[in-house]
């Protein structure tokens, strides 16, 4: 879950640049939060599936 929370920043942190009109910051930003999104996705994907094999435990 760590991909997600570092997603969530870089979201913030090309939101705000964007709006102080840092446009080249604003745009690595959503970049690198675009690639930890698709990694996050991927493993998260993974986890559902190998996951799956496993009973509840109690």
């Amino acid at each position: 879950m760590d991909f997600l929370r570092w997603t969530l920043i870089f979201l913030v942190l090309a939101l705000v640049s964007a709006a102080l009109g840092f446009g080249g910051f604003a745009a690595d930003f959503a970049y690198i939060g675009k690639i930890l999104f698709f990694i996050f996705l991927v493993l998260f994907i993974v986890g559902l599936i190998f996951g799956r094999g496993r009973g509840r435990t109690l």
